[in-house]
């Protein structure tokens, strides 16, 4: 990777924003605050378009997800479901796949991902903060997947990505009781990773973001790819060290690095 920016235009957005607060930090605001930010399909195309932009800058070190207004997201937009009462099983499927693959492509971004939960992230919203690396939650933000209590069944991977991230028993209470839980209770379940006050959330959120953005770019994206794909054991983890360790040892940025520690200054880091 190398420290140059990109030069693609950002592509049409609607009912999302993407804007750029630091150095190598994206940030992705959910912008349709009327409806708490519920996942319409225009916001679903601009997604899919504005993640393959991101993936395709070699400038991005960290991404930032967040919501217009007091809620994160509210879910899947499912008014069409009770416009389709006699929709088919394959039609249905044919067009919750595609839905669930769209949000979830921020899996496919190389550089770490977080999740800034400024308000309500619920349903669908709540699964696809999961699927970003980190989750940080405003105080007052309430979390949850009640899809029970709508009659449905658990979409987005949620019933992968949920225990992952906060075991199976926790999950399991929070999928079949359909309950919410506030910022504190998701920061003991280990849903969320900080809770920070309202007012000096998303300066805080980015200020942690531009902290990742400067890290060395080589080691970041390796680290993000061993602890998405998780070790079979070990010694398989062993391998995998010996191997990736090795690449990050042999680039430019180890000796800048360690020349900024020996100076105690600031390492600038060019992903080489």
């Amino acid at each position: 990777m190398s420290d140059q920016s990109s030069t693609a235009a950002v592509p049409p957005l609607t009912h999302l924003r993407l804007e750029r607060p630091a150095p190598g930090v994206a940030l992705l605001v959910l912008d349709q605050p009327e409806r708490r930010n519920a996942m319409s399909d225009e916001m679903t195309a601009s997604w899919v378009a504005a993640i393959d932009h991101l993936a395709a800058d070699p400038s991005v070190r960290a991404v930032v997800v967040t919501g217009e207004g007091k809620g994160f997201c509210s879910g899947g937009d499912l008014s069409w479901l009770a416009a389709e009462p006699d929709a088919s099983v394959d039609t249905l499927r044919s067009r919750m796949l595609p839905f669930y693959r769209a949000w979830l492509s921020i899996r496919r971004l190389e550089v770490p991902t977080i999740a800034a939960i400024n308000g309500a992230a619920i349903g669908a919203g709540l699964c696809m903060a999961l699927a970003c690396d980190i989750r940080y939650a405003a105080a007052g933000a309430r979390l949850g997947v009640p899809f029970t209590k709508l009659g449905i069944h658990p979409g987005m991977a949620g019933t992968y990505l949920l225990p992952d991230v906060v075991g199976p028993a926790a999950a399991r209470d929070l999928f079949l009781t359909g309950r919410l839980v506030d910022a504190d209770e998701a920061l003991g379940l280990g849903l969320v990773s900080r809770v920070i006050e309202p007012e000096s959330f998303l300066d805080t959120v980015l200020e942690t973001a531009a902290g990742i953005a400067a890290t060395a770019p080589i080691a970041s994206r390796l680290t993000k790819t061993v602890l998405a794909r998780g070790h079979a054991s070990v010694e398989a983890c062993l391998d995998w060290e010996a191997l990736a360790q090795p690449v990050t040892l042999a680039t430019e940025d180890l000796q800048e690095g360690i020349r900024a520690a020996q100076e105690k200054r600031a390492p600038s880091f060019r992903g080489r």
